[in-house]
């Protein structure tokens, strides 16, 4: 089958090729300047693993969510709970080892379990910048993996701009639509968006209805700002209120199924009600550069367990600074020195209680040195972290007689990056980097003795953890010629004190009873990517994307929710016209997912899986903007298959068959 498909694509790309004689737009080979870390620089002049992926990008392959977007990257995954709670996973790590920003400043989404989704909508935002790898130095703790850098849309343009969009899903009967207006004038710009997204239940690929997958959400994003000659800053406001349909293991017989493509909420669900700001100041001083960052974060999560009343109601209040100073040592050399201040408050107002009510205080401070000389340039950073947990005696917490008593908790840990960039030639770049992240235990691990309702276990935390650290070292190869571009990035990352759920072999009325334990790990593995563009192929380019994650234990064997090996080959038609409409452009695209078979103690291998994809769409030009319509699909031979990295495996079931998603969008400049 998959040697069929290979020969579909090279027919298809040959055809399009007879067919098109325009010359080939080469754009894409320029790199991007990312601000991704201290400073902006393009990826080439950074030893760091940095990946850009704008909008336009993300909408052309439809995802269903933000982190089924950054899935499409290489070495990211997601853990998902069907298609609306997924999380990413950055080269085998994921939840509290992922460091995700938004507007600037670390958002926390009480990550801590793993029905937990990331909860941010695309709609509003420019890019999205992916750190693979530590970079505690960079930002403090939790940034183990890597870093989500989401960064926000604001006018470019002077004058003021409208535009609208949706998109309409048909294995969902879902839609996400949106509309913004926003407007620049000399200095100043303003922006505001509206959307809204609806689905029903999915059905896999065996056309089975998976009960209670269903989702819909209300959304509000505003922005303002200034640009002077001494000051730059950008406010933004951002709100939010999901609700996300739980799935449990017996759903199809503890609930009566509904209407096929209801909405209703009377099942099991949480509810997340998000409201953040956050200000961004730029000061340009005599010889250097002032950054403030200011944030504020509220995070309310309700659960109903399918009754109509609240059983979880937890409130996460966050409170967030970072000062960030640049300077031009000498034509050669920059240094950048970072101090970052968190204070954020848990607190329980349900009747059941997964971890206590606690308050955490975290105060890192780095600096960090760049050179250039010559071919080679070199980084060098040290910083400190010091970060302290404190819990409150909480009620209904625990059953009887079992309660966890309150604890003072308090991690120092340091950090350091070094690295090398070698820019042989314009085409020629290698580059290494040695870097270490650290992270404390969560309150799930430290403080759990109780039910964790997503996966009927019983789970037993301990105080005493230590804080966990990691020393990864990444090397990387590209060759970026005129008509191809190969990159090859290996990388190992040793753990100490890496905390993990063990079975304990014994039972609490029925349910197993795991405990959070810890011992030294590793994870490993390679990226490669081939993009072969050549400009006699006019408009044609070819992609191959690799990417293989191992993770292993010193002792009692693999670690979890490690994703497959996978490989994706697309193939891309691009062409510029001069009519009304303006360009256009289609790409199937081919991905096979290896088997698993290393899972970890509580896994089971998960079997190889192909999916078959393809996008598509046109620019048309009107008097007062552009159209810009698509077409995508994905899983169009209906596989049904499960993801080794899906919690509804364990209960056999299936992902998302096939699914066509129709999009619009409008432009308006006046």
């Amino acid at each position: 089958m998959r040697q069929l498909l290979y020969a579909f694509l090279v027919i298809w790309c040959y055809s399009a090729h007879a067919q098109n004689t325009a010359q080939a737009d080469s754009s894409h080979q320029m790199k991007e300047v990312v601000v991704t870390g201290f400073q902006k620089n393009d990826p080439k002049y950074s030893s760091l693993n940095i990946e850009p992926y704008s909008l336009k990008e993300m909408n052309e392959k439809a995802p269903f969510n933000l982190s089924d977007a950054l899935a499409k990257l290489p070495g990211i995954s997601q853990i998902t709970s069907g298609n609306a709670i997924s999380k990413p996973v950055i080269r085998g790590l994921y939840g509290n080892r992922i460091l995700v920003l938004f507007s600037g400043m670390r958002f926390d989404n009480q990550q801590f379990q793993d029905e937990h989704g990331l909860g941010l909508s695309q709609i509003g935002i420019d890019r999205v910048e992916v750190i693979k790898g530590p970079a505690s130095l960079l930002y403090g703790s939790d940034a183990m993996g890597g870093v989500i850098n989401v960064i926000e849309e604001k006018p470019k343009e002077q004058g003021k701009t409208l535009d609208a969009g949706t998109q309409l899903f048909s294995n969902t009967l879902g839609t996400l639509t949106d509309l913004g207006l926003g407007k620049r004038s000399s200095n100043k710009w303003w922006r505001l968006r509206l959307g809204m997204e609806t689905h029903g239940d999915y059905s896999d690929g065996n056309n089975g209805r998976v009960l209670d997958s269903r989702n819909k959400g209300y959304y509000l994003k505003a922005g303002i700002g200034f640009e002077r000659p001494k000051w730059i800053q950008e406010n933004s406001y951002n709100f939010s209120y999901s609700q996300f349909g739980f799935i449990i293991e017996d759903i199809n017989t503890a609930f009566k199924a509904d209407d096929r493509w209801s909405r209703s909420m009377k099942g099991p669900h949480h509810n997340v009600m998000l409201n953040l700001f956050n200000s961004q100041n730029t000061f340009i001083l005599s010889n250097s550069v002032l950054k403030l960052n200011v944030g504020a974060q509220s995070n309310k999560r309700e659960e109903d367990e399918g009754g109509g009343q609240i059983s979880l109601n937890m409130h996460l209040l966050s409170l967030l600074q970072s000062l960030r100073w640049e300077k031009e040592l000498s034509h050669k050399i920059s240094f950048v020195a970072n101090q970052q201040f968190t204070y954020e408050t848990n607190t329980n107002y349900g009747k059941r209680i997964l971890v206590p009510d606690a308050t955490f205080l975290e105060g890192n401070v780095s600096g960090y040195l760049k050179g250039m000389f010559g071919k080679f340039i070199v980084e060098l950073g040290a910083g400190v972290s010091d970060k302290n947990i404190k819990t409150i005696k909480t009620n209904n917490l625990n059953p009887p007689g079992s309660a966890v008593a309150p604890f003072n908790k308090n991690d120092i840990t340091a950090n350091g990056m070094a690295g090398i960039v070698f820019n042989a030639n314009e085409w020629l770049s290698v580059k290494t980097n040695l870097s270490t992240g650290s992270r404390s235990a969560n309150l799930a691990e430290l403080s759990s003795n109780g039910m964790h309702e997503g996966v009927y276990r019983f789970e037993v935390g301990d105080p005493n953890l230590k804080a966990e650290q990691n020393l990864n070292t990444d090397l990387t190869l590209e060759v970026n010629k005129r008509d191809w571009l190969f990159s090859a990035s290996v990388y190992h990352d040793r753990f100490l004190n890496y905390i993990y759920l063990v079975n304990s072999g014994t039972t609490y009325f029925g349910y197993p009873i795991y405990f959070f334990k810890q011992q030294d790990a590793k994870i490993f593995g390679s990226e490669l990517v081939l993009d072969v563009h050549p400009e006699s192929w006019h408009g044609i380019s070819f992609k191959e994307v690799f990417s293989a994650t191992r993770g292993e234990l010193d002792k009692d064997g693999n670690l979890p929710f490690i994703p497959a090996f996978k490989s994706a080959t697309s193939v891309r038609l691009e062409k510029k016209l001069k009519g009304k409409i303006s360009s256009v452009f289609a790409e199937p695209e081919y991905v096979y997912v290896f088997a698993q078979d290393m899972p970890s103690q509580f896994e089971t291998t998960t079997g190889s899986y192909y999916l078959l994809n393809f996008s598509s769409g046109i620019t048309v030009k009107g008097r007062t903007g552009n159209w810009r319509v698509g077409l995508a699909g994905t899983n169009l031979t209906n596989n049904a298959y499960i993801d080794h990295l899906s919690r509804l495996k364990a209960w056999g079931m299936l992902n998302q068959g096939i699914n066509f998603v129709i999009s619009a969008r409008k432009e308006i400049k006046w």
